[in-house]
């Protein structure tokens, strides 16, 4: 498994580093021997840097690497790292960093008996870090980084870098770095490798922020622009990237040195799903002089054409002169102009006739069979359909499948399915354009759903590509660095490590001294915010408490939600002030201005909706909230002007997406106040502005019992399974996920259960309401099912049927989808009958995979009305402490 972060030794002597498997400790002797497991390597020794050695030859990415981590080594100890050129050159502690069979320093060292690397021969992007004593003359101990190829040798550096303190988000974020006078690192050797082939993201739906950001820093979406988004991707150690691609943009055409730099430094370079075989959709829009592009996007009726713009890409990919050409992972296929569906009618013949036309031209081009190149298909949207239908893909090109781009994945491979040469992989989103809500200005992603859906899908066997869109990067620097981890090693992100991954994020961040309080305030946003888009919010969104007349007011579940907000806000606000000066710029951007900007929006709303309860009944408290709802507005441009001034202006921009009052599924032209009432008139001076009172929200009434499916009483694990809790999953407490993730589908026979003791108190016909997260049926067999009993009644079978869809909603399984990613939950319920007052035992069964329960109602009269469901007792309804079955 991956170590965990920043496990070095400064002043003090910290614990030691678990390798990721085991390594024989003969690797860091000189020459074979045991023993030195105590020691340490000081990387930074009394104010001075080691220095860094590469080949004279060395790759470009490793040389890039080595500038850079250079560069970190005297970020750290204010002091320049040297750089002999050459062995001979060398003295004092040293880096050394190489690639194995293509370095001449490295392969020394192994002939010599002083390195043993053997493990690493053939392996994609492995590494191993090695003290070796006496490597050269002069040097009296390195550090020596050698990877399996050019990445690996790239990975191990940065690995590096981020244990000595310097995080990946070092200037995209503006994290700094603290000074540090000596830093040792333990000398236990350490082996690495990602367990996913190709990680990264997909810059997409970049307008106005990104786009307009890179003009007023860059003059465009250019190599200098790209050169900080590469290295933010490697240092994530990352891969691979769909580049910025809204009109006018075209990587690889805006800017031929785009490409250049991109192999330069080692990242795989891919465009979208609808992008094939190079091409950027705008450059079918560009040069139409030229008689080929700008016609019609259409196979049927202009193959010829479309043929040659896409041969022009491979040409332009192999341009390099090397045989070789820019390392590229070519999309195949096609979908309509602009990411829209092909032609109604369009066959799977076609579909296949397209992409057998392209492998053509890709043997044609690169001189090789098609096979040796790689290549991936995206079942997106439409596309997935005609896979479905039985469309023939070659074997050896990655299926890529999608989720429903609000975070549940539509199809996986079954469980036991023959493995494919080019695999399967996910293309994922924290950032969407379409129906039924563009949701594109903040971050609204929690990690726990992004582990669960990643898990199921590594555990299904899509483990060629992993890819998520990040809309604009900012402000998503927390799930995308949590997306990157669990993608470079899928098995080590277990619950515990889940659990423990936001305070070791702010760790490497902040600090150690307040990452526990920032940890638990990013988890507790990500839920809240997880809720419900804010591009879906409105003032009628949340329920408020029952009317009282003119007496004081009960906030209901809006003020509820309000008031969680605020005492959020309140702790964020406390650690800020405990910082130094130089951290409070990206505690803004990554704590700060996530949590007060979308805690003064639901304040916004909140205020807008006692404006429209209280002045339709000329009640003069109604003024209050007005001037609540404009000063509020007026803070939201407040706080985003702030985002832009940070760093004399640095990310000017980058905040700009409109996020309220939308209308219909796409962004409103500009930004705008929600409408407001005052009521004067014949109602005295004295009480136009009159301040409201409130009082506690009224509790359910005891026909409602409400409780969380993490409280569960006792548990019955089978067949391998079990219902195993993740907190702050979903929009309450927590949820259930039956682990291991990926099995087929258990029956009622094999008792795969969670239990929870009732006290009923008021008898009589009763329902279960159980919420669910709103997954999705990944192996298109009719709906994920559940089951759920009452004492020792049969057991019944729930299923959530939900069809994704990103146009019409014109079937019963769309609409409840389109309702469910706007709720984040969908609830199915089930009769049980009558209950009498006292004991009773629920039970919820696993039948498939991906269900996720996180809360249950059961009821014996009308529940009120709630977004949430109903507050659970702060005792549970529980009558036993938990126990076995």
């Amino acid at each position: 498994m991956q170590s965990s972060r920043r496990t070095l030794l400064t002043t003090a002597t910290l614990a030691g580093v678990a390798a990721s498997t085991p390594v024989p400790t003969a690797a860091e002797a000189a020459p074979l021997r045991k023993g030195r497991q105590g020691r340490t390597f000081g990387i930074v020794a009394n104010g001075r840097p080691a220095g860094v050695l590469i080949d004279a030859g060395a790759d470009s990415a490793v040389r890039h690497a080595a500038s850079s981590f250079a560069a970190d080594l005297e970020r750290v100890s204010g002091q320049a790292a040297a750089r002999p050129t050459s062995p001979e050159e060398a003295s004092g502690p040293l880096v050394i960093i190489g690639v194995l069979g293509g370095s001449a320093i490295i392969d020394r060292l192994v002939a010599d008996g002083r390195l043993d690397a053997s493990d690493l021969k053939g392996d994609w992007e492995a590494y191993r870090q090695v003290v070796v004593d006496r490597p050269m003359p002069g040097v009296p101990r390195a550090l020596v980084i050698v990877g399996s190829d050019r990445r690996g040798a790239v990975f191990g550096t940065y690995d590096i870098s981020e244990r000595i303190g310097v995080s990946p988000w070092h200037w995209f974020a503006d994290v700094p770095v603290a000074r540090r006078r000596s830093v040792f690192l333990p000398a236990e050797p350490r082996r690495d490798q990602p367990k996913v082939r190709y990680r990264g993201f997909f810059i997409n739906d970049e307008a106005p922020a990104f786009s307009n950001w890179v003009i007023e820093k860059f003059g465009g979406a250019n190599s200098k622009m790209y050169a900080h988004v590469f290295e933010l991707l490697l240092r994530m150690k990352g891969n691979y990237l769909w580049p910025a691609m809204w009109a006018p943009r075209a990587f690889n055409d805006d800017d031929p040195q785009n490409k250049v730099l991109a192999d330069a430094m080692g990242v795989v370079m891919g465009t979208s799903h609808h992008e094939p075989l190079t091409r950027a959709q705008d450059e079918w829009h560009r040069n139409t002089a030229g008689g080929v592009t700008g016609g019609k996007w259409d196979y049927r009726t202009n193959p010829d054409n479309l043929r040659r713009f896409w041969r022009g890409g491979v040409e332009r990919m192999m341009s390099k002169g090397d045989g070789r050409g820019y390392e590229t992972l070519l999309t195949v296929g096609m979908r309509g102009d602009g990411d829209e569906a092909m032609a109604e009618g369009t066959a799977t013949e076609l579909l296949e006739t397209i992409v057998a036309d392209q492998r053509r031209i890709i043997a044609q081009v690169t001189g090789r069979p098609a096979e040796q190149t790689p290549q991936m298909w995206a079942l997106y949207k439409e596309v997935q359909d005609y896979y479905d239908h039985g469309m023939k893909v070659p074997d050896d090109v990655t299926l890529l499948f999608s989720d429903d781009n609000w975070g549940q994945i539509r199809r996986l491979p079954p469980a036991g399915a023959p493995p494919r040469k080019g695999g399967y992989g996910v293309y994922y989103h924290f950032d969407y354009v379409g129906a039924p809500r563009n949701y594109k200005w903040i971050n609204t992603n929690q990690i726990g759903k992004v582990w669960q859906q990643m898990d199921l899908a590594y555990q299904r066997g899509a483990r060629n590509i992993w890819i998520v869109n990040v809309g604009d990067i900012k402000p998503l620097e927390f799930p995308l660095s949590f997306f990157m981890r669990q993608a470079w090693d899928p098995e080590a992100m277990t619950p515990a490590a889940l659990a423990a991954y936001p305070e070791d994020w702010a760790t490497g961040v902040f600090g150690p001294e307040h990452a526990k309080r920032i940890g638990e305030m990013l988890t507790t946003y990500s839920r809240y915010a997880a809720r419900r888009k804010p591009e879906l919010i409105d003032q009628d969104s949340f329920s408020l408490g029952a009317s009282a007349g003119h007496g004081p007011l009960d906030g209901g579940e809006f003020g509820a939600m309000v008031a969680e907000w605020d005492a959020l806000e309140a702790r964020m606000a406390d650690v800020r002030g405990r910082l130094r000066p130089e951290q409070r710029d990206a505690y803004y951007q990554l704590v700060e201005h996530p949590i007060s900007a979308l805690a003064n929006l639901y304040r916004l709303y909140y205020a807008a909706a006692w404006n429209k309860r209280l002045a339709s009944s000329n009640d003069p408290r109604a003024n209050a909230f007005a001037d609540q709802v404009e000063s509020t507005f007026r803070r939201d441009q407040e706080l985003t002007d702030r985002y832009h001034s940070i760093r004399g202006g640095k990310w000017k921009g980058m905040m700009a997406q409109v996020h309220m009052n939308y209308v219909i599924w796409n962004d409103p032209v500009r930004q705008s106040m929600p409408s407001i009432t005052r009521v004067g008139g014949d109602v005295p001076e004295e009480e136009r502005n009159r301040a409201a009172r409130f009082v506690p929200r009224a509790a359910s009434p005891a026909s409602v019992i409400a409780f969380e499916a993490t409280a569960f009483s006792r548990k019955h694990d089978a067949k391998g399974l079990a219902w195993t809790a993740i907190p702050n999953l979903g929009r309450t407490r927590g949820a259930l996920v039956a682990l291991p993730q990926g099995r087929g589908p258990t029956t009622v026979a094999d008792q795969v259960s969670v239990g929870y003791d009732v006290l009923v108190h008021e008898p009589g016909a009763a329902r279960l309401a159980l919420y669910l997260a709103p997954t999705l049926d990944t192996v298109g067999k009719g709906g994920v099912r559940i089951g759920v009993s009452v004492d020792n009644s049969a057991v019944q079978i729930l299923a959530s049927n939900l069809e994704a869809t990103g146009g019409a909603q014109d079937t019963p399984g769309k609409v409840q989808w389109a309702d469910a990613v706007r709720n984040n939950a969908v609830v199915v319920s089930a009769s049980l009958g009558e209950l009498t007052r006292g004991r009773h035992i629920i039970k919820i069964w696993r039948l498939d995979d991906n269900a996720v329960p996180q809360k249950l109602v059961v009821s014996t009269a009308i529940v009120p009305e709630s977004y949430l469901g109903p507050e659970p007792a702060e005792n549970g309804s529980k009558w036993s402490r938990r126990r076995g079955s």
